[in-house]
């Protein structure tokens, strides 16, 4: 497996490398990123994530194939692209959440509807699940689905969801009732009458190009609510949190590649450091590889048995937090104007925090892990 992956993380640095130069130009303008799509790894990245029932033209790497459905590979990926720049892997178009959530519970039509559409051209996708007063506890949804005859109408709000406004197409998250078991979650089209998408402006990772949703009774077709064949309990929140579980390695993965970037901006400009940040550098180093290996770890684990998530929830934790320490301590180490005399470096550090906030706070991933010590001890 670690040559396997070995493998995909060598062509994926090299691609990645095309995306530097234009990390400053993305974060003044998200739009930037759709004018991108010659490059191989935005071409990839469209490619990829798509079961092998539904991609008949995979990544094949000195005979090792890759679909990048597997946690332990999106983990890879992820990391060396945001080491690179986190801004333009946020930006990717490609199956994303979405997609992780159709293979856990949707039918095969809905499948083969979903990959067929982003098999036809580049395509951005979102997972509209976060909303406003309630984040992203799906006990707390307001967003409704009504059936009537053979749609689904859909009235409520999401915020900040990634890559909303470039989307053609994702998914969904409601309630059709008040018990735990009517939540849902259905493929929504970008231009379904009723669906409205505003950009957010942030101060980090603006690549990603958070947008708000709005639906006022958008009606889908009933078919494309995920899970239909499924029993009530397999339907909602079981199939989101198996997606999460499955999605956090490659978020810490993310976090890695940012500590990583910090590492190799602070080795670029170690002559800039003081004798104490030049030797703060090896032991940085270390403690990267040592979360590194954390992260990949994880990601087998949860490919696994995507039921278990206490593992993911530990790598979320621990390398979302050091990539805010890591960006926090080059910054430090080079000077009281580093943020302004380091303008990549400012951005990485801008970058770093929400790391936090994604799939899950460092809060919630506290909590993951104490149910799970809690459980282990019945």
């Amino acid at each position: 497996m670690a040559d396997r992956l070995g493998l995909l993380r060598d062509q994926v640095r090299d691609w990645a490398q095309d995306l530097r130069p234009y990390g400053d130009a993305l974060d003044r303008d998200p739009g930037v990123v759709e004018r991108l799509l010659h490059l191989p790894i935005m071409a990839w990245s469209a490619r990829l994530q798509i079961p092998a029932a539904y991609n008949p033209d995979p990544l094949v790497l000195g005979g090792e194939t890759f679909y990048l459905t597997g946690s332990a590979e999106r983990t890879v990926f992820c990391a060396e692209v945001a080491r690179a720049d986190l801004g333009m892997m946020l930006a990717l178009p490609g199956a994303s959440m979405a997609g992780t959530l159709v293979s856990v519970i949707g039918d095969e039509a809905q499948r083969a509807w979903f990959y067929g559409r982003l098999r036809e051209r580049p395509t951005w996708t979102f997972f509209g699940l976060t909303e406003p007063g309630g984040g992203s506890d799906a006990a707390a949804l307001r967003t409704r689905g009504v059936t009537r005859g053979d749609e689904v109408v859909l009235t409520g709000a999401k915020r900040y969801v990634s890559n909303a406004v470039r989307a053609a197409l994702g998914v969904v998250f409601f309630r059709s009732g008040d018990s735990p078991l009517s939540v849902g979650a259905a493929l929504v089209e970008a231009g379904t009458p009723g669906l409205r998408v505003a950009p957010i402006e942030t101060i980090g990772v603006r690549g990603a190009q958070l947008g708000a949703i709005t639906l006022d009774a958008a009606r889908i077709p009933a078919d494309r609510v995920l899970g239909r064949h499924r029993s009530p309990v397999r339907r909602g929140m079981w199939g989101w949190l198996r997606t999460f579980n499955l999605l956090r390695p490659t978020v810490a993965g993310m976090a890695v590649g940012v500590a990583w970037a910090a590492y190799d901006y602070a080795r670029e400009h170690r002559d800039a450091l003081s004798h104490a940040g030049r030797e703060s550098l090896e032991p940085t180093r270390r403690r990267i590889e040592a979360v590194h290996r954390m992260t990949v770890r994880a990601a087998e684990s949860v490919d696994r048995d995507p039921g278990n998530g206490a593992q993911a929830s530990a790598a979320k934790l621990t390398a979302a937090d050091l990539a805010a320490e890591v960006t926090r301590d080059v910054l430090g180490r080079l000077g009281p104007g580093a943020r302004v005399e380091h303008p990549r470096l400012e951005r990485l550090a801008r970058d770093a925090r929400a790391l936090d906030l994604m799939e899950g706070t460092g809060n919630v991933q506290r909590l993951s892990l104490a149910t799970a010590y809690l459980r282990s001890l019945v």
